[in-house]
């Protein structure tokens, strides 16, 4: 158990430990996680990557195509790739174009005229071996691992880390190609298995083959993966909201019989979230479940999959209520991020709670949709243990850098205690599914989640957004007992925050809404002895 809580720790932390200490941001920081100027004159359109891997000395090489409209003239261009992987040339229209290194990014001098409106394109190639990841998906990069049978295992995973760290790109989230062609060549005796549908497998003279993959749908950076290996596939049609969608399973041979039967999942995972948010968001891309060296990640339309065939996390309940185990959480969890992550994208990592907290809801919405509402909301309760406040959930903007990992447990108790105050169950399953249609395939910040949420719910969440998502305070409870009755205020909380909760007057009295505000109010209300407050509000009581 010890080494569990250790892990889970890890996991909580997940991409933002150097946030837990005094951090003073460098350039690079900048370069990294600002819309430079560099960046803002153009928009990206479309991707052609194709990478050569090479597993006998682990390096990358390939080419980039950029395709990009021109909002407005300008002559250099920044394109990001991570040391110590390396930009080798550029070209535009045939032309070799100089460029310059900083730190990991490239700026490129475009000798032909940008002009405002025009498609344009240029080929980046680029060579070297990328970061290897240590304990993937949390320290993300290249994993070069082996199969049981000593074949190569290989797969990417750089959340956090970024596209950059193996691939040239705009890596910046608020800019999402509206397509991409993915074209990669592997020893002939393995599989890559990347985003989208497969177009071609070409053999070559060299004893290599080349998989070549298109993705019709916008897709974020990190999105993007490989996945290297002597893969066994099967499939299936899962009739959903928008007709067939093609459903396809990769896992090694070894694994075969324990991946069938795991597997089944999936279609219980695409029914219960097609209900809760809309319609699967890339029916022309498909699904693809793909086996990984590592415990999972959302790679959009190509989930990867490496939670040992067992239900659970790890074999684990994070709720310590019996209910995770009914489930398998990668499969969940990570798919839940097709609809928050991948359909509804973060404009800037600061706003990762966008992604977090509605996926870790999403867990909480799977169970409900098939063990009941008092399970659902059992579940999510149970997750507040892990909850640690240390430091506010949404991070710092324009640097790369996101907020606490509390993102997970406490953004979906939040969600959660919202849902209380909405108090109509299908009015909330609305707000949902309408957020997937209003901001499909979008960039979004968070005050266009909250803002929509204020708008739909017709309550005024904005103090209940501040309380959770930008301080570490919990609500307080406060009440003293009088002759007639109690006296009760809100404290701790931030200016304005006036949540309604239900409350329970002595142990086995009917639950009652107070809406308490920062003053004292009083309630008239005989032989009270003590209150409790509904366990769905993540708030807490205390008698004064």
């Amino acid at each position: 158990m010890k080494s569990f809580f250790v892990l889970l720790t890890v996991c909580l932390l997940s991409l933002t430990h150097a946030q837990a200490q005094r951090y003073e941001f460098t350039h690079d920081d900048t370069l990294r996680g600002s819309v430079t100027p560099e960046r803002a004159w153009w928009d990206l359109q479309f991707y052609h990557l194709s990478v050569r891997v090479d597993p006998t000395d682990s390096t990358l090489s390939g080419t980039n195509e950029i395709r990009y409209k021109v909002l407005k003239p300008m002559q250099r261009m920044q394109i990001d790739l991570q040391r110590p992987m390396r930009m080798v040339s550029v070209e535009q229209d045939g032309k070799s174009l100089p460029f310059r290194q900083d730190g990991n990014a490239y700026f490129i001098t475009l000798t032909k005229p940008q002009q405002t409106g025009q498609q344009e394109s240029v080929i980046v190639r680029y060579a070297g071996k990328p970061h290897v990841a240590k304990l993937p998906p949390w320290d993300g990069g290249f994993v070069w691992s082996r199969d049981k049978k000593g074949g190569w295992f290989i797969a990417t995973a750089n959340q956090g880390l970024g596209a950059s760290s193996w691939w040239p790109c705009k890596d910046h989230l608020y800019d999402e190609p509206d397509s991409m062609a993915i074209s990669v060549t592997v020893p002939e005796d393995l599989m890559d298995i990347s985003n989208g549908r497969l177009r071609k497998v070409t053999t070559n003279s060299d004893h290599t083959r080349t998989f070549d993959w298109y993705v019709q749908n916008p897709i974020n950076n990190y999105g993007v993966n490989l996945n290297i290996a002597h893969y066994e596939h099967w499939s299936e049609v899962y009739n959903g909201e928008k007709g067939p969608l093609t459903v396809d399973y990769y896992a090694l041979p070894t694994h075969g019989d324990s991946a069938r039967k795991q597997f089944r999942e999936v279609p219980r995972m695409l029914k219960a979230f097609e209900y809760w948010f809309g319609p699967y968001p890339f029916y022309e891309d498909g699904y693809k479940l793909v086996e990984a060296p590592y415990l999972g990640m959302e790679h959009q339309s190509s989930v990867t999959y490496g939670n040992g065939f067992r239900n659970g996390y790890r074999g684990r309940d994070l709720s310590q209520t019996g209910l995770g185990l009914l489930w398998d959480f990668i499969i969940v969890h990570e798919s839940g991020h097709e609809w928050f992550a991948n359909n509804i994208t973060y404009r800037d990592v600061a706003d990762m709670w966008i992604h977090e907290s509605f996926t870790n809801y999403s867990e909480s919405l799977f169970t409900e949709y098939y063990f009941g509402k008092p399970a659902g909301a059992q579940y999510v309760v149970g997750c507040r243990a892990l909850i640690r406040n240390d430091r506010p959930i949404i991070g710092t903007y324009n640097v790369n850098r996101s907020g606490s990992g509390d993102m997970y447990y406490k953004g979906g108790n939040m969600l959660h205690t919202i849902r209380q105050l909405v108090g109509n169950d299908e009015k909330w399953r609305q707000i949902l599914r309408g957020m997937n249609k209003t901001f499909y395939h979008q960039t979004v910040t968070a005050a266009q989640i909250e803002n929509y949420m204020i708008k739909e719910s017709g309550i005024n969440l904005k103090p209940v957004f501040d309380q959770y998502l930008r301080t570490t305070q919990v609500p307080v409870l406060e009440y003293r007992l009088t002759p007639g009755g109690f006296q009760y205020r809100w404290a701790n909380t931030v200016p304005g925050f006036a949540m309604p909760v239900r409350i329970c007057a002595n142990e086995n009295g009917p639950y009652q809404l107070l809406k308490p505000t920062a003053r004292w109010q009083t309630a008239n209300s005989p032989n009270v002895k003590t209150l409790t407050v509904d366990a769905d509000y993540y708030v807490s009581c205390k008698q004064l």
